[in-house]
């Protein structure tokens, strides 16, 4: 039972923490680290363990991936010609892998570790939905059990948080409920394997090993204070501390980018269907709530962070959004600048009747150019390469983010309902502070954070 909170409560649990963090080159990982460096700059030490060969190559990754990069801006001007000297003294690099026992620590970090850390909050992953096999398995299976793992030797942690996604509740209709795996579904995953898993409603790598992730670590956790975290399709940040920032192409933000270069012009998605997206700032705010609110608490929680039942937006306010801000800030593409003139973008609802307008209006024209091409010796064969390439670019992409564009199910968050209410009149009273700690999607106007915040975002940090 959560108790009731405001954000003083909040700020006031990371002070004198030693938190370690993995997945801090990550969008989500970065947008954690700035917060609670800019809300509690009293916490005693954030470990970042990253992937490199020394602690010097750590430092520099961190420099360069982290702390360099434009969200830590607020942080910058707050702290002036002091800022390099506060990170240094708030933020230790680590050189290591939560693909390995123990991280692939020495023996003198691992001893001061033990010690000393209070939070745990594991967000390493491979978040690609193409990956490999083996590289999923390592990332996001391995690296669970190996979290939980150190974190039993830990002698006073207080809190283990581990990112998952909605998602792993693999391709369901209907309500989808905030709770653990169960054990007939942990036998599927272990005697099934990835290619009998999809049949079973896991449709890509990311899903199927962030689901054994979780099983993995409900599993061994014991009696460690443990919550998991299962955002929805994660976007750009909404309100602070800099709107529309995000790193990572996301499943709508391919088809913003591809429609904005004129390279997608259609794409697979039934308009009326719910699209489930959350700003990033609203998950780390979740993720701070919930580490305070359940620290010591010898007991497994999960939360989704997701919109779908609190405020659903169907695709059509995106693709709505969408064709109204290109119609009023069209991409101007020509030589001399002059501004595109895009043609609305085409769905389909069904794979069927994408196949058939495929095959009619790509795959036909393509089959007669390579019968030419064969024909006269070559002529057109840079031609048909070309078109060939875009043909099964567009098709990979399909087949990819249909799970999702075509995902029936709604992500019910009666536990993330409750936190927010013990968080309520404190986010009431306080949404301008410095301590804001808002996740509630209900506050989110769809058209206006899609046409002013979310598509500019896109298009400035991730167009190139």
């Amino acid at each position: 039972m959560v108790g009731e909170m405001d954000a003083g409560m909040v700020v006031g649990y990371f002070r004198g923490k030693n938190i370690l963090i993995t997945g801090s080159t990550g969008f989500l990982g970065k947008v954690l680290v700035e917060k609670i460096l800019r809300v509690q700059p009293d916490v005693k030490r954030i470990f970042l363990l990253v992937r490199a060969s020394d602690v010097e190559s750590a430092k520099l990754r961190i420099q360069m991936e982290v702390t360099g990069r434009e969200i830590f801006q607020m942080l910058k001007e707050e702290h002036g010609m002091e800022f390099d000297d506060f990170i240094e003294e708030k933020i230790r690099p680590l050189a290591g892998d939560i693909m390995y026992e123990n991280f692939g620590l020495d023996t003198g970090n691992l001893r001061e570790l033990y010690k000393d850390l209070d939070i745990i909050v594991n967000g390493a992953a491979t978040t690609k939905i193409s990956e490999r096999y083996d590289v999923a398995f390592d990332a996001n299976v391995l690296g669970a059990k190996h979290v939980c793992a150190f974190a039993n030797k830990c002698a006073k942690l207080k809190m283990l948080l581990h990112v998952s996604t909605a998602y792993a509740a693999g391709e369901q209709e209907g309500i989808i409920l905030e709770k653990p795996f169960l054990e007939a579904e942990r036998r599927t995953m272990k005697e099934l394997g990835l290619k009998r898993a999809r049949q079973f409603g896991w449709p890509n790598t990311y899903v199927f090993t962030k689901a054994m992730g979780e099983m993995l670590l409900g599993h061994l956790r014991g009696d460690l204070p443990v919550v998991i975290l299962r955002p929805s399709i994660i976007t750009s940040i909404l309100k602070e501390p800099l709107p529309g920032w995000m790193e990572g192409i996301r499943t709508i933000d391919a088809v913003v980018i591809g429609y904005a270069k004129q390279t997608l012009s259609f794409f697979l998605v039934d308009l009326d269907l719910i699209m489930d997206v959350i700003p990033g700032d609203m998950v780390v705010n979740a993720m701070m709530v919930a580490m305070a609110a359940h620290s010591e608490e010898q007991s497994q929680t999960i939360y989704h962070v997701a919109s779908s039942v609190r405020n659903p937006a169907p695709y059509a306010i995106l693709a709505e959004s969408g064709h109204r801000y290109f119609f009023d800030n069209p991409p101007r593409t020509g030589r001399n600048g002059e501004p595109a003139r895009l043609n609305k973008m085409r769905f389909f609802s069904t794979v069927a009747r994408l196949s058939l307008y495929m095959a009619i209006k790509y795959r036909l024209p393509l089959e007669m150019l390579r019968l030419v091409n064969i024909a006269l010796c070559g002529v057109f064969s840079r031609r048909y390469n070309e078109l060939s390439r875009k043909y099964r670019f567009v098709m990979q992409l399909i087949e990819l983010y249909a799970p999702y564009s075509l995902f029936k199910g709604c992500f019910d968050d009666t536990n993330t309902e409750r936190l927010r209410m013990a968080m309520k009149e404190d986010l009431d009273n306080n949404a301008s502070s410095d301590c804001y700690f808002d996740f509630d999607p209900k506050s989110i106007d769809w058209d206006d954070y899609f046409y002013s915040v979310h598509i500019p975002g896109v298009l400035k940090y991730m167009r190139d």
